[in-house]
């Protein structure tokens, strides 16, 4: 029997929570502002807009990873810019991480949030608008407030979703130990070493961590 290598055992954790965390705030802030953007438009390609927001849910992780690898790999413009601004790549670094989780949380906080906003009652915004308010008013005393259930819910999914991650995160960020090993490609490998109980424990930590989360938001909504 393997025994387990707890020196081993808590960077993959350490990690994968840091980057879930990070992850879930920056895409809560931007599926709250493109989810209110598109609640108040009426546009033309609004639904093809809503469909490419929605692809990451349906498209195969490793396809998101493939294309994501090509756009910010060393030989992209965006790659280059990446690189020159920060004197590094950020392909095989756990900022790739946090990317490949934002982009495939994405459509799960988008659409909670959408449908949050959708709930709210135009009266009540138009009710502060005549009052005074100004539109970040409306937002921040009106419309947030109502829509609280949902933006928990939508903190929550974003980071088990980003806690999860897996095919797009290996093709980005790679399994550099101590670097860029996650929780999910940490399991992976354990197994493919015949590492039971090393895989074992790293699966009842996620499970438990995604479980009080989302037990959390059942109870909270």
């Amino acid at each position: 029997m393997i025994a387990i290598n707890w020196i081993e055992f808590w960077p993959p954790i350490q990690l994968s929570l840091q980057v879930a965390c990070l992850s879930s705030v920056i895409v809560l802030i931007l599926g709250v502002m493109t989810a209110r953007w598109m609640s108040l438009k009426k546009m033309r390609g609004k639904l093809f807009l809503e469909t490419f927001f929605m692809l990451p849910l349906v498209l195969p992780p490793t396809v998101v990873g493939f294309l994501l690898l090509v756009m910010m790999g060393r030989r992209s413009w965006l790659g280059q810019w990446i690189e020159w601004l920060f004197h590094a790549p950020i392909i095989f670094s756990w900022w790739a991480a946090v990317i490949a989780s934002i982009v495939v949380a994405f459509p799960l906080v988008y659409q909670t949030m959408k449908t949050g906003f959708d709930g709210v009652e135009r009266s009540l915004e138009d009710a502060a608008r005549s009052a005074g308010a100004n539109e970040w008013q409306v937002f921040r005393y009106v419309t947030l407030p109502l829509t609280a259930p949902s933006l928990l819910t939508a903190m929550i999914l974003g980071f088990a979703r980003s806690l999860g991650e897996f095919g797009a995160t290996l093709m980005i960020a790679g399994n550099i130990p101590g670097k860029t090993q996650t929780l999910p490609t940490a399991i992976f490998v354990a197994v493919d070493a015949g590492n039971q109980p090393l895989a074992w424990a790293w699966t009842i930590s996620i499970v438990c961590i995604s479980f009080v989360m989302l037990f959390v938001a059942r109870r909270k909504a």
